[in-house]
């Protein structure tokens, strides 16, 4: 680094973890500190750092982050650095990105043996990754993008025991994928784009918990990679696969992401790709891919961005497909949130973006996809025997398939009118149970709260807390309990935030606390009321935690309730809104049950703990905290009689309160008591077997029956009937409520675009609420199918 003039963004940031039981930093570790602080030229955002400072108890000291201009030399040695850090031993986060670092990366680093997260992007790094980083028992993320790292990938990485990401992207490394990655059982995120490897990839399909793999701009192949039915993420773009995609690629139920643009594939393009139930992302551009696209062919409700450009493909452009293709208008009523490239194929689309029907063909044949026959014909005598005696044989085969369609069809119908129509719809849920799907969103999921603006979850200081709740002024105190009280902030970047007070009465440390922080952190989802952090107060003079404050998003548009049963004209929500409400509820419910490990079951769901956000986008904002139930323990009171995660039908609990939350939906009417469940529960199911539809249409709410479908409304009172069964076990699963609505949601859809003339309505666009992802409620209601959660603890909104 010597000699140069760099203008450096340093970012600076000492996380601190220390040894259950001590109170405060050792000597030596004050010293390497601020050793760190003068090797960095004492930048001013560590001039409060000093020979007194006590970092245990400094506040904001604990955590330090700030971006610091470095002009002119920067002349300390990376070996000298990582010799200082070395006195600290209870290290667990070390990020040094963008500093400039110039040399190999230090076998000292294995002296940091408490490490667990490592991020060095952005620096000069070069050489081989050193054998003292397999020493580093503890390392569960490792991150080394935009280096200049070299050799081959080490063996000894399968030797990390609970490595979960590995990201070593836009490197030189070269040779080939060790085998011993496929065996790392922890591994979840692999990331090695823009290197210099090459080869076939070992077998995958034995690191179980992979979800994410992105191998992108490599010299990788020929052969198509075995993975785990976990994976969701699939990047390979860039390298040199060729032959076919594999079939089993068609029953990755969880696949969000699949891009194997600009290889060598050739053979016929799978269609049951558009149709996977989770895809969002799906890009074959640039290949050799044959087959005959037709309009009828299905799309995933997830679906939003497809490139097909640059194959061989003919046909016509599915018309799932058509409202988002690049170049195309769409009908004001369709989804053109869909994003659709499909340059330089054979398509019949009648513009100047596509080859002529021969030149596929052409090309399928000189590369080998048609077989040398068919450029052969038959002639003269003998062509015209052959095709008199298949035409007569084809003949035969239709009379006679006609005359055994004709009587099949017949016994049919005789026995379909024999039996009554089933009207509800089935998912078969069993063979992909709700913890199969959670574990392939771990990490999908923290990338989408990212993106809608969620902060990430940290420690809070007492300092901030205090700040933003001003001292805990009583005006901003929202309502108190057995466990503590609740308050209402705003944090110094002006997030709103519910801050939750527990008293911890027992003398307990805040290593003691590590389960309860760990499963509270990944309270986060798009229908739950989010954790955003926690924060210990401390007894002076034991080092005791007398006070857990635990910081959720504050949601301030009111409750469910308020928008149906008690909602004023104007406010109340329609139908459809309806609908996309009933389904970010099951979704929630979906996510606390197995969205987590261990799930969260019998969560006491009530509609006024359903909030409502800006976007009207339901938020279940009160489930169990394990937690909550320890403290009622701790203080003499009985606390669950379960544990959370084993509670007796647990899930099909939550689902009798879903019910009872749907049955309000439906009928606009606020229950109260479970005496009132029954009454109403009754006279649902008179509506559902009475003969016509004047009776369903009594039970809806007037204020939303003129404007729903009949088929709609029935599927929804259906699977409304079956969620309040009296016996447990008749009760459906999540994945079955999820379907059902969202086929209720689609019916809802097509029965709209029947009748958009009708002043009746309730989808005018002012109607239409605006989704925070996306401004096309079509969209929400195609796409809900997620999570679950669990806390007995009420965030209260304005």
């Amino acid at each position: 680094m010597g000699g140069k003039n760099l203008v450096v963004v340093l970012l600076v940031s000492v996380v601190m973890a220390m040894v259950p039981g001590s109170t405060q930093l050792q000597a030596s570790q004050t010293w390497s500190l601020l050793k760190i602080q003068q090797m960095l030229g004492y930048p001013a955002v560590l001039g409060h750092w000093h020979n007194y400072t006590d970092f245990c108890y400094g506040g904001d000291y604990k955590t330090t982050s700030a971006f610091v201009e470095c002009y002119g030399d920067s002349t300390f040695s990376i070996d000298s650095f990582f010799t200082t850090l070395s006195r600290l031993p209870d290290l667990r986060v070390l990020t040094l990105t963008g500093l400039g670092l110039w040399g190999p990366l230090p076998g000292k680093v294995s002296r940091l043996a408490a490490l667990e997260i490592v991020n060095v992007s952005s620096n000069y790094l070069y050489g081989e990754l050193p054998l003292a980083l397999s020493r580093l028992g503890n390392l569960q993320t490792f991150i080394a993008d935009d280096n200049m790292l070299s050799g081959e990938l080490p063996a000894w990485l399968g030797r990390l025991p609970v490595l979960a990401v590995l990201s070593l992207r836009n490197n030189s490394l070269e040779g080939t994928l060790p085998g011993s990655v496929s065996d790392m059982a922890s591994l979840r995120s692999l990331s090695l784009a823009s290197n210099n490897l090459s080869g076939n990839l070992p077998d995958m399909s034995g690191a179980k918990n992979l979800q994410v793999i992105d191998l992108a701009n490599n010299s990788l192949g020929p052969e198509f990679p075995r993975l785990g039915r976990k994976v969701a993420s699939v990047v390979l773009a860039g390298n040199r696969f060729s032959d076919g995609l594999p079939p089993e690629l068609a029953s990755f139920y969880l696949l969000e992401r699949l891009d194997v643009s600009r290889n060598r594939f050739v053979g016929p393009f799978m269609p049951a790709l558009l149709s996977l139930p989770s895809i969002e992302y799906l890009s074959v551009a640039g290949n050799r891919f044959t087959g005959m696209l037709s309009g009828n062919m299905s799309c995933g409700d997830n679906l939003k961005f497809v490139d097909v450009s640059s194959n061989l493909l003919t046909g016509s452009l599915p018309t799932c497909l058509a409202a988002g293709a690049v170049g195309k208008a769409a009908d004001s009523d369709s989804d053109s949130s869909k994003t659709v490239l499909f340059a330089a194929n054979c398509l019949a689309t009648g513009d100047d973006t596509q080859h002529p029907s021969p030149f596929c063909k052409n090309q399928a044949i000189a590369v080998g996809i048609v077989p040398d026959q068919a450029r052969r014909k038959p002639s003269g005598a003998r062509s015209g025997l052959v095709a008199g005696v298949v035409a007569a044989a084809i003949a035969a085969a239709v009379l006679a398939g006609v005359a055994v369609f004709l009587a099949v069809r017949k016994a049919s119908m005789r026995r379909a009118q024999s039996r009554p129509p089933r009207r509800l719809v089935e998912h078969a849920s069993s063979a992909y149970p709700s913890k199969l799907f959670a574990d392939a969103r771990y990490i999908s999921q923290t990338v989408k709260l990212g993106a809608l603006g969620i902060p990430a979850y940290r420690s809070f200081s007492l300092v901030e807390l205090e700040a933003a709740t001003n001292d805990f002024e009583v005006s901003n105190m929202m309502g108190q309990d057995s466990h503590g009280q609740m308050y209402r902030g705003r944090l110094s970047n002006g997030t709103p935030v519910t801050i939750r007070s527990l008293k911890v009465k027992r003398s307990q440390t805040s290593q003691s606390f590590n389960r309860h922080i760990e499963m509270i952190s990944k309270l986060r989802h798009r229908h739950l009321v989010s954790a955003l952090g926690h924060c210990f107060e401390y007894n002076l003079d034991d080092s005791t935690v007398t006070q857990l404050y635990l910081v959720f998003e504050y949601v301030q548009n009111g409750n469910l309730r308020g928008r149906i049963s008690q909602g004023t004209e104007g406010r109340k929500l329609t139908w459809v809104q309806r609908i996309s409400t009933a389904i970010g509820v099951a979704k929630g419910i979906q996510f606390l049950h197995g969205g987590i490990i261990p799930g969260l079951f019998a969560n006491n769901l009530k509609i006024t703990n359903i909030l409502l956000d800006q976007n009207l986008v339901a938020k279940i904002g009160s489930y169990n905290i394990p937690i909550l139930s320890e403290t009622m323990k701790s203080e003499g009171g009985s606390g669950n009689k379960y544990p959370s995660d084993s509670v007796p039908n647990g899930d099909k609990l939550d689902i009798f309160d879903f019910g009872v939350i749907l049955l309000e939906v439906i009928s606009g009417r606020p229950i109260t008591s479970i005496y009132e469940v029954e009454i109403m529960k009754e006279q649902l199911q008179s509506a559902l077997t009475a003969e016509g539809t004047a009776k369903r249409r009594s039970f809806v709410d007037p204020a939303v029956s003129k404007g729903c479908s009949d088929e709609s409304v029935k599927t929804v009172m259906e699977i409304c009937l079956r969620c309040l069964a009296k016996e447990a076990v008749q009760r459906p699963s999540v994945e079955d409520v999820l379907w059902n609505l969202q086929f209720a949601a689609q019916v809802q859809d097509d029965w709209r675009g029947d009748s958009r003339s009708s002043e009746e309505s309730p989808l005018s666009p002012s109607q239409i609420p605006r989704d925070l992802e996306d401004d096309q409620l079509r969209q929400e209601q195609q796409r809900q199918f997620s999570g679950r959660h669990y806390m007995k603890q009420t965030f209260c909104s304005d």
